[in-house]
């Protein structure tokens, strides 16, 4: 089975974590679902204190939580301006536990303009920054966080300091600064406050680790979480350090490792219903069961994935689910079948990458906003001083006013200099997200979008073009036997082989692992076949080094022209797709174009 592309992996259980809530809903914690607490025998006394005691329940007890917060509310004993602000920041805290996040939002946009208590107004931010960063604001969200992270330093309540590290973690996790990430979580798991423990930093730190590829499966930081959450008795984030676990033993291809995992994990997860756990877990009990070469598991569990997810849903874990069973489908020869679920699976592969692409764009811009700021706020000061400078030397000679307006002008050169270091910072960054990071060749989504407006374009002259999908054969067996470094060297080598073999308006591009994806504009059937014989046999004539060895390749390719297919990239791809599955079931190495036989020999 083809092996899950490299990206990051977001384990959903730290959203849990960061509201510290392990109870999920639609179980006994829930409001409506909690017993009415008994009346109370006397009103309550110190309310500092109870509140003191509700807060510390916040993370452990949640049903005494809110059955606290009703009381507050009901009794409405008299408070302090500050614990009043905290009563409010913990209803808050409590309606986006409910879900309600536009009106935790205005909740905490009110505290945080007008509470007046650098503690309250630091931990009503650190929610905000959670709440948006749920909501995929992505953009608001790290702007707080560059916020947030400028008075980390004077933050001196330890409780407060412990929400804002967890936070900037998660976030700057989500923006893939893996770096930044584990930065904080060590800096939460050196600064734990009273009554809490080292379960919440472990996760964090496992998750920016893993995120980062900086992990393996005997790293003493999976061991260390999960003893520290089992001690805490915290099964739901036990169970994301373990899940963890069981992915790396996949990415190391031990399957027989992750089953074992798995099956001694599942009765608690079965437990506490945590969706994010239920799902990522049958999607790594079909990864190992194909790894393991049980189709008929595998296909049970991949189904068992798919069934539990919300409508609309984008998920990595659906999107392995869909892999594992076109790869079934695939190997069972139920071509049909195979094919529709790789349609599922690119649609699941493109939402994520779309979402991957967003939240680093979002962060890019954030940076580049607090560049501006800082840039702006150094220009202000230069004005100032140069305007206090002006009216000390009003009354000096003209060489005076000359030297001014040489420090003016020197200003303005630094402004306009810094603003073009932003500008083709941006058009950089632009252009990186629409190339391939290992081929410099078009990206996936960024080839099915040119490619779209190309033969819309070309629909309208009723011009002919043909889409050749590339697969290199066996190229597992190269990365198994020589390296993904080596596989990687190979990959592109082949596309410095066909490039000089296309025309400048044709368009290439990677569509994932050893595929390729080429759209001949103005070509009739004839000549694309000649083209795609021309990259096979250059392919298959032109070997590869690899250190003292050489390393042979060769390709199958499926190829679909729009006069049978049509404009549309939908059905031209699903063609191709067609047509280079029955190029591989035919003895690969060989062009086969939609609407020949599948017996079809190589092209003469």
């Amino acid at each position: 089975m083809a092996r899950l592309p490299d990206r990051l992996k977001t384990w959903t259980a730290l959203a849990v974590l960061a509201l510290g809530a392990l109870a999920q809903p639609g179980h006994a914690d829930m409001p409506g679902a909690i017993a009415a607490e008994p009346a109370a025998a006397s009103t309550i006394g110190d309310a500092t204190a109870f509140l003191d005691q509700a807060e510390n329940l916040q993370r452990k007890d949640h049903p005494r939580f809110v059955q606290m917060l009703a009381r507050l509310h009901r009794e409405a004993p008299p408070l302090t301006p500050r614990d009043a602000w905290r009563l409010r920041y913990l209803d808050a805290w409590e309606v986006m536990f409910q879900g309600n996040y536009a009106k935790s939002e205005q909740e905490l946009h009110d505290i945080i303009e007008h509470a007046g208590d650098d503690a309250i107004r630091l931990r009503a931010s650190s929610l905000l920054l959670m709440n948006l960063g749920w909501n995929q604001r992505y953009e608001e969200a790290f702007t707080l966080a560059n916020r947030l992270a400028s008075e980390l330093p004077a933050i001196k309540d330890p409780m407060t300091r412990f929400l804002v590290l967890m936070n900037l973690s998660q976030m700057l996790d989500l923006a893939g600064q893996t770096d930044l990430a584990i930065k904080y979580a060590r800096m939460m798991d050196e600064a734990i406050p009273s009554g809490e423990n080292r379960c919440l930093p472990l996760n964090l730190l496992v998750a920016a680790l893993y995120n980062g590829k900086r992990l393996h499966s005997a790293s003493p930081e999976v061991q260390a979480g999960i003893d520290a959450c089992t001690d805490a008795q915290q099964p739901v984030a036990t169970n994301s350090i373990r899940l963890v676990l069981g992915s790396l033993f996949i990415d190391e291809k031990q399957p027989a490792k992750a089953m074992a995992l798995l099956d001694h994990v599942a009765p608690t997860i079965e437990l506490n219903r945590f969706y994010p756990h239920m799902l990522s877990a049958q999607a790594e009990r079909a990864q190992a069961q194909a790894m393991l070469g049980n189709d008929g598991e595998a296909r049970k569990a991949g189904l068992a994935a798919i069934a539990m997810a919300h409508q609309g849903e984008i998920s990595e874990w659906l999107m392995v689910a869909y892999e594992v069973l076109y790869q079934v489908e695939k190997r069972q020869g139920h071509a049909a079948a195979a094919l529709a679920y790789h349609e599922q699976y690119a649609a699941q592969d493109k939402g994520y990458l779309n979402d991957v692409s967003a939240r680093t764009l979002a962060y890019e811009m954030a940076q580049q906003h607090l560049h501006v700021q800082r840039l702006e706020t150094e220009s202000l000061a230069k004005q100032n001083s140069i305007l206090r400078l002006q009216q000390a030397l009003n009354t000096k000679a003209v060489e005076t006013s000359r030297l001014y307006i040489a420090m003016l002008l020197l200003l303005l050169v630094s402004i306009v200099f810094w603003l073009f270091r932003i500008k083709r910072s941006q058009l950089r960054f632009k252009k990186l997200s629409c190339v391939d990071g290992l081929t410099g060749i078009l990206n996936h989504q960024t080839f099915i979008a040119d490619a779209d407006r190309a033969l819309h374009l070309l629909d309208k002259k009723h011009g002919t073009a043909c889409l050749m999908f590339i697969d290199l054969d066996h190229f597992k067996q190269i990365n198994d036997t020589h390296g993904h470094a080596v596989g990687d060297d190979m990959l592109k080598h082949v596309v410095s082989l066909c490039q000089p073999l296309l025309r400048s308006s044709d368009l290439f591009g990677r569509l994932g692992g050893e595929e390729f994806g080429i759209l001949l504009l103005d070509c009739g059937r004839e000549q694309g076949l000649m083209l795609a014989e021309r990259v096979r046999r250059t392919i298959e004539a032109t070997p590869a080094g690899a250190g003292d060895q050489v390393v042979a390749l060769s390709a199958s390719i499926g190829m679909a022209v729009t006069t049978t297919s049509g404009y549309a990239m939908q059905p031209l791809c699903r063609d191709a797709d067609a047509a280079l599955y029955r190029a591989k079931r035919s003895g690969r190495n060989r062009v086969v174009a939609d609407g020949d036989a599948a017996t079809d020999a190589k092209v003469a």
